[in-house]
């Protein structure tokens, strides 16, 4: 079952976040709190929106997506992670949020649904290239961490 993930779900979603950081090799890297999650993702302006995969009442699965707007496109959605926990994996329920998120952007009627991959996750971008979705080969994700922020403005 897909649901509309709640405040309650939270918990659940950060184990979740923790095992995909795991998964994409940054065991270290979740600082993010069940309380940042809660107040970020329903507060009276949420930041974000999550659908939640149950099987048995249990909650094995997330995907967390927000709005952007793109100057070229307008609304878009921001697919930030999907996630199956491991004992899960290739039972489908990772191609039923795929399509719930997919069907989201279609009944808002946004333009553009857009997330990344890493280079190294074949399964991932062999599917993802088979749904429909292109993989920008010119584009470069560009980040700054907090450390990167704090050096910049101390430099200003």
């Amino acid at each position: 079952m897909i649901r509309k993930g709640l405040r309650e779900d939270m918990p659940s979603v950060l184990e979740l976040i923790k095992e995909l950081a795991v998964f994409e090799k940054e065991p270290d890297a979740v600082v993010v709190t069940v309380a940042d999650l809660e107040r970020d993702g329903f507060g009276e302006n949420p930041l974000f929106q999550t659908l939640v995969a149950e099987e048995n009442g249990k909650i094995v699965g997330m995907a967390l997506y927000y709005y952007r707007y793109s100057t070229w496109k307008g609304r878009t959605i921001h697919l930030e992670d999907l996630i199956v926990t491991e004992s899960m994996r290739g039972s489908g329920m990772g191609f039923k949020l795929y399509a719930e998120i997919i069907a989201q952007g279609k009944r808002d009627g946004v333009r553009r649904i857009e997330w990344n991959v890493l280079d190294w996750n074949t399964p991932a971008i062999d599917f993802y290239e088979k749904s429909g979705a292109r993989i920008l080969p010119d584009w470069r994700v560009v980040n700054m961490n907090q450390e990167g922020i704090e050096a910049f403005l101390s430099n200003l």
